[in-house]
């Protein structure tokens, strides 16, 4: 006790400073996290006011129970047909990742980020999604173009920044953007695309369009400014969007105690917007879907934006420059007490019948070859140092609808000089 304190009386103050429960050699234990039944959170009015819904974002939004059986109200009751293609989408969003992640470590690519065990937050998203709502995704929602079946050669030539690449190598690999696709450009500064979404959502709502906007980004990065701007003007605005929070418990190596999460949950921040909240099992891709399009049918009705937490497990690395050996238990991943999205779907077919482990098994073989005749399509436009796959003149390009003067001076000195060199085009 400091005698010349103003109060000696008083314990000095002291900080919080956040720590995971786990670090490496620890074996992991998730008992202690209150995973509740399948079914047993209520589903509300997609038009209940947000007062009404404040218990919501306590609560955990589940269909698919500890037998793969579908239960409870938020049941979408899914033909078999679109079950077996959300999970081949999952299947196929892995196995694209896995032979990229494979390039990379090839050297043919210098990034790429997994999105393994987080699949269902993706695709199951997607197909409640109508096909020209606007995306607006963080680095790890790449299941969102396979869902909507785009060009797997599209995607890895932006990956491999080749000569087929739309964005003519402008973009870090995996920040793909394609208007046809509805799927803006991602960002690697985290959370721009929040008031990005709201914006573009104020906008379809201001012509009177029937299009919504749906976005995502990690628990971390709800600390940042821009996620707090978007919910004030989604609540202000009711603005037509769909606020999708993918709590995967990691921030690179922050966990989501940093972010705030061991204070309450990141869905109730919701609640303090007057917004509804949601939050949902993130590895059940029914309840995934389900929650989804509530929250579309209340955005498409006028009843305002909706903020979806889900609850799952980055299993893998933050990207291949991570090592998550250095930071957390070996064990978490295996440990985590909401299982695998893609084994809970397969399960959940073959209880109906409508599926078997020799057809997932023949249909994993099958996706295995499409995404490797893919590669081999896309890799004849060019890999990673080996030369030049852009055209000089691009520099000058895609910025201004007419160049202006000055830069049409600096392009033709710069063809000059490179004629003047011997340079050809494309060296």
């Amino acid at each position: 006790m400091n005698a010349d304190s103003p109060r000696p009386n008083l314990a000095p103050l002291t900080l919080h400073v956040p720590e995971p429960r786990y670090r490496p050699g620890d074996e992991a234990d998730f008992s202690d996290i209150g995973v509740l039944p399948a079914g047993q959170t209520p589903r509300p009015d997609s038009a209940a006011p947000a007062a009404e819904m404040r218990d919501m974002v306590y609560g955990l939004v589940r269909v698919l129970d500890d037998d793969a059986r579908a239960i409870g109200p938020w049941d979408p009751r899914l033909s078999p047909d679109t079950l077996r293609k959300m999970l081949r989408s999952m299947a196929l969003t892995r196995a694209f990742d896995a032979r990229m992640f494979r390039a990379q470590r090839q050297g043919k690519t210098s990034f790429y980020m997994k999105s393994t065990g987080e699949e269902a937050v993706s695709v199951g998203a997607t197909f409640a999604l109508q096909r020209d709502d606007m995306c607006f995704p963080s680095y790890r929602q790449q299941g969102i173009l396979i869902a909507r079946d785009w060009s797997l050669v599209d995607m890895m030539n932006q990956i491999y920044s080749n000569k087929g690449d739309r964005l003519k190598g402008r973009q870090l690999p995996i920040m793909y953007s394609t208007i046809e696709g509805a799927f803006f450009s991602i960002s690697g500064n985290l959370a721009t695309q929040y008031p990005q979404a709201v914006g573009w959502a104020m906008a379809s709502a201001a012509k009177g369009d029937t299009r919504i906007a749906a976005t995502w980004c990690g628990e971390g990065s709800t600390a940042e400014g821009d996620f707090h701007s978007a919910c004030m003007f989604a609540t202000v605005y009711r603005a037509p969007v769909i606020m999708n929070i993918v709590n995967n418990q990691w921030a690179i190596s922050s966990f989501a105690g940093f972010a705030g999460g061991e204070a309450t949950t990141f869905a109730a921040r919701a609640a303090g917007y007057g917004i509804a909240g949601l939050r949902v099992d993130g590895n059940d891709p029914l309840a995934v879907y389900a929650a989804t399009a509530w929250a579309a049918e209340r955005a498409r009705t006028n009843h305002g934006p909706t903020l979806i937490e889900h609850f799952t497990y980055r299993a893998e690395g933050h990207s291949t420059s991570d090592d998550p050996s250095a930071y957390r238990s070996a064990d978490e991943a295996t440990k985590w007490p909401l299982g695998d999205p893609i084994a809970r779907l397969r399960d959940h077919l073959i209880g109906l019948g409508e599926w078997s482990l020799e057809q997932h098994d023949a249909q994993d073989q099958e996706l295995a070859e499409t995404v490797k005749a893919a590669q081999k399509e896309a890799e004849k436009n060019g890999i990673l140092g080996h030369g030049m796959h852009q055209s000089f003149d691009t520099m000058f390009e895609d910025v201004f609808e007419e160049l202006p003067w000055h830069l049409v001076e600096q392009r033709d000195q710069m063809r000059a000089e490179r004629a003047a060199s011997g340079i050809r085009e494309g060296a």
